[in-house]
């Protein structure tokens, strides 16, 4: 009976997070770049006064 590690038992699942997060950033990007400038800074302007954060 042979022992494997853990990074030899589960290669699919960290490959698979790997790819869901590349996935994620890419849909990120790709949305941020089509999203009207002002709606945008709108969007960030309206998040930082929700956490608390002074931005002028």
């Amino acid at each position: 009976m042979t022992t494997r590690t853990l990074a030899e038992a589960r290669p699919a699942s960290a490959s698979l997070g790997i790819l869901l997060a590349a996935l994620l950033g890419l849909g990120i990007v790709v949305l941020t770049g089509h999203v009207q400038a002002d709606a945008l800074h709108a969007a960030a302007h309206d998040v930082r006064h929700a956490n608390g954060f002074p931005c002028h």
